[in-house]
């Protein structure tokens, strides 16, 4: 299975209403939470083990050596903020997760995250992106960590146990698989 990824990108206040094709994809399919708290999210994430700090230019590099990257991105506007968000669009795939946490906005994007939400009312502050990093990523979350799970961008709630339970159902399939090698030579064949 492929390992799930992470950018975390933060940046000054932004205007994400722009004519350009990348921004226009992510408000397509992003999650914004309206009611936002902002805080210093790179902080906080470069916290979380193996996270790697990076430039905008680095995202790639970081995440070929780790699964989180965490970027500041400054504040661009116009055609550099499409320009950020192009860039930060074609590193990401389906298995990875894209946090962008400005001073005036939080949105998810990608991996877990449910596009048909758009916009969810729940109050959050910035401690709260790294619990919901961690949960979709499976990453470990620090110890210091006081915030809680926005699990209103979650495209299904039940994600962890539905997860759970197809890793015990591969279980059972390697037992059974295993149990028929282990029979003797003779008894695999009806040879009577």
């Amino acid at each position: 299975m492929a390992t799930k990824k992470v950018i975390v990108a933060g940046a000054g206040p932004l205007d994400l209403h722009g004519e350009g094709a990348a921004l226009k994809k992510f408000n397509k399919k992003a999650v914004f939470v309206h009611n936002y708290q902002s805080g210093d999210v790179l902080t906080d994430t470069a916290r979380i083990p193996g996270a790697v700090k990076v430039d905008l230019e680095g995202i790639q590099e970081a995440l070929a050596v780790s699964d989180l990257a965490v970027a500041d991105i400054g504040a661009p506007q116009g055609d550099a903020l499409e320009t950020a968000v192009a860039r930060i669009l074609a590193v990401a795939n389906r298995r990875t997760l894209v946090v962008l946490a400005a001073d005036n906005l939080l949105a998810f994007y990608g991996l877990g995250v449910d596009p048909k939400k758009g916009r969810i009312e729940r109050p959050a502050a910035a401690r709260d992106v790294v619990p919901t990093v961690c949960y979709i990523a499976d990453l470990p979350v620090p110890e210091d960590c006081t915030g809680a799970v926005i699990y209103q961008v979650l495209k299904d709630l039940n994600m962890k146990a539905k997860e759970l339970g197809k890793l015990q159902e591969a279980i059972r399939r390697m037992e059974a698989a295993l149990q028929r090698d282990n029979r003797e030579p003779w008894d695999k064949h009806d040879c009577a």
